[in-house]
């Protein structure tokens, strides 16, 4: 039986991509197109470390230029797994899980590199939680994220949920700095795709049984289930440094976003209006202690 190797990679769904021994790259399936947004002619004969997607850890560190898994296996011949973000084409930032492979020839001298990697974003979920609503009623029109109204639906099905059965959950109440200055300076044109492009990074980072949504204006709230105030905090710092990571194009210059969290574990006495009020409270304290900081209490 002949198999048509090239087949099954070309029209794999998890992304593939093959570079030489200088990183240079040689192949690119479908798989990393839909993911990453870029088509193979884009990025085929250019070097991974051209910061084509950007990879960084959890601490926002650029792995293009440090602690890259695919040079590091061309190194030492090692296969290498790890958890990082790339930087989709539109700019917002998708988790992924990389593996990479050392390609060898008939000599066992190392010859190149596969790295491939799976979409570990909510994105999928998220579709099916859309289709299971009734109507677009509880979706905000321009970011595509659930509305203030689905989100304090959402609160109250979650303090119910705590009263019977004593399962905590969080608030993070994110607030995109001096927004009002980037409308005035860059258009309204321009603030409407920074708030769409945080509210993909948002969306493409949630956990499946987590939610975030559009509370107005260049305010989000985010509910975090099953946590405790530890990893409520983990998350909120990877949410500050995925949105400052993530950048627009203007003028043919990076605008970056910034934004301030503040964020809280419900407690005994709180109704869906109390948690909020306080999360959105130690949001204006990341405000007056210098923005992009995470305020947890």
């Amino acid at each position: 039986m002949k198999v048509d190797f090239e087949k099954i990679f070309t029209e794999m769904q998890d992304g593939l991509y093959v570079t030489d021994t200088n990183r240079k790259i040689i192949y690119w399936n479908k798989g990393a197109e839909e993911i990453t947004g870029f088509e193979g002619n884009e990025v085929v004969n250019s070097h991974c470390y051209d910061n084509i997607l950007v990879h960084i850890d959890d601490k926002g560190v650029s792995l293009c230029k440090e602690g890259c898994p695919l040079a590091a296996s061309i190194a030492d011949g090692q296969h290498r797994s790890a958890e990082v973000y790339l930087q989709h084409k539109d700019k917002h930032r998708k988790p992924v899980r990389v593996k990479t492979i050392p390609m060898r020839d008939e000599k066992g001298e190392i010859v190149g590199c596969a790295e491939l990697f799976t979409d570990l974003s909510n994105e999928k979920a998220y579709l099916l939680r859309v289709k299971e609503l009734e109507s677009i009623v509880f979706l905000d029109t321009l970011t595509g994220l659930f509305n203030r109204r689905y989100v304090e639906h959402f609160i109250e099905t979650k303090l119910s949920e705590k009263e019977r059965i004593g399962i905590d959950f969080g608030v993070l109440f994110i607030d995109i700095d001096k927004f009002k200055n980037f409308n005035d300076t860059y258009g309204h044109n321009l603030g409407d795709l920074a708030l769409k492009t945080v509210a993909k990074t948002l969306n493409a980072n949630m956990r499946s049984y987590d939610i975030c949504g559009r509370w107005g204006g260049e305010e989000f709230v985010v509910v975090v289930c099953y946590t405790n105030i530890t990893e409520l905090n983990v998350i909120a710092e990877r949410i500050r440094i995925l949105i400052r990571t993530s950048y627009l194009d203007f003028d043919n210059k990076p605008l970056n976003i910034t934004a301030s969290i503040g964020c809280c574990l419900v407690d005994a006495h709180d109704n869906a209006a109390s948690i909020i009020a306080r999360a959105d409270s130690l949001m204006y304290e990341s405000k007056k202690a210098g923005r992009d900081r995470v305020t947890i209490r």
